[in-house]
């Protein structure tokens, strides 16, 4: 958004202004790294909330060892680069940033000089009440042996975009990814949850996803605090076209309904009761309307004291 300015090596800068060499490893290999995170308005505290950062910040951290580079920037400075670009373009609304640590040196193999930007921008999300079309992709997921689906680099987004592109050329608005053994991964750049009779079901680990923060928060927190179980398996693709409801999740996605996959409907084909107990809670934590859970909720502003 041009109306952003970008944090980048320390200081706010304009969009125009925050560029890369052309011939460094970040723009012609994609060497880098990101976190895509969130923050929330709330009005009643008159404050803006980064949610779950350090576990961004970790995850970051890890993709960096397996890419062998690191940016010199300790946790508390990252926080403080976080509240910096808000503060600096005085949100008070709901943002996506994209955290990008990179390799400005020229080469396959160069790991250094290093460098960090944040990148605030408004995203649409689905509309209260609608979902999305989801497709099987012709193309599979790539493979932990491969390009690790849990390093979270922009190369790995490229298997994203082919599948995206295609889903789009044929009349759908997401992919669903089958892994190499034919099982059910994710989304683009979202994991996947479905209920069949009744149950959450999602894909382990191993089904090569993303070692999801937004899907620990629903596992490890939500689903309890709701008394729902979830079973951890392989999911075959037929059982796609049997679930009573879908989601995928993510930062960027948050909670986003499935209503068909392969132009088979999902239930209603609307969303579902689950996912959207599942979307409310979810939002009443990041937003801070429920005040549980304030750990994972980082103050950009000055709380307000009514």
């Amino acid at each position: 958004m041009a109306d952003f300015k970008i944090w980048m090596n320390g200081r706010l800068v304009l969009q125009a202004e925050a560029v890369l060499p052309v011939n460094s490893a970040a723009v012609f290999y994609a060497t880098n790294v990101f976190e895509g995170l969130r923050a929330y308005w709330n009005e009643r505290d008159g404050e803006l909330y980064g949610f779950r950062l350090a576990d961004h910040f970790a995850r970051l951290r890890e993709s960096m060892k397996m890419m062998r580079f690191s940016v010199p920037y300790s946790d508390d400075e990252l926080f403080e680069a976080v509240r910096a670009v808000l503060a600096g373009n005085e949100v008070q609304e709901d943002v996506h940033m994209h955290l990008v640590a990179y390799v400005g040196g020229a080469g396959l193999d160069a790991t250094s000089p290093t460098g960090l930007y944040i990148n605030p921008r408004r995203r649409q999300r689905v509309t209260e009440g609608k979902g999305v079309s989801a497709c099987v992709s012709s193309w599979a997921r790539t493979s932990d042996n491969a390009i690790p689906i849990r390093l979270k680099c922009g190369a790995n987004y490229q298997n994203g975009r082919l599948a995206k592109l295609q889903a789009k050329v044929d009349g759908y608005d997401e992919p669903i990814f089958l892994n190499g053994r034919g099982k059910v991964a994710e989304g683009t750049g979202a994991t996947f949850f479905m209920v069949r009779k009744g149950r959450l079901v999602t894909p382990p680990m191993t089904s090569d996803i993303l070692e999801s923060i937004t899907r620990g928060t629903l596992m490890e927190t939500i689903c309890p605090d709701l008394g729902m179980d979830v079973q951890e398996r392989e999911i075959a693709r037929t059982e796609l076209y049997v679930a009573d409801e879908a989601f995928f999740c993510g930062s960027g996605y948050e909670i986003t309904p499935i209503v068909s996959v392969d132009g088979f409907p999902l239930g209603a084909a609307k969303p579902g009761a689950i996912t959207q107990q599942l979307l409310t809670a979810y939002m009443n934590i990041v937003r801070g309307v429920d005040k549980r859970y304030s750990e994972w909720r980082t103050p950009v502003y000055r709380p307000i004291v009514v």
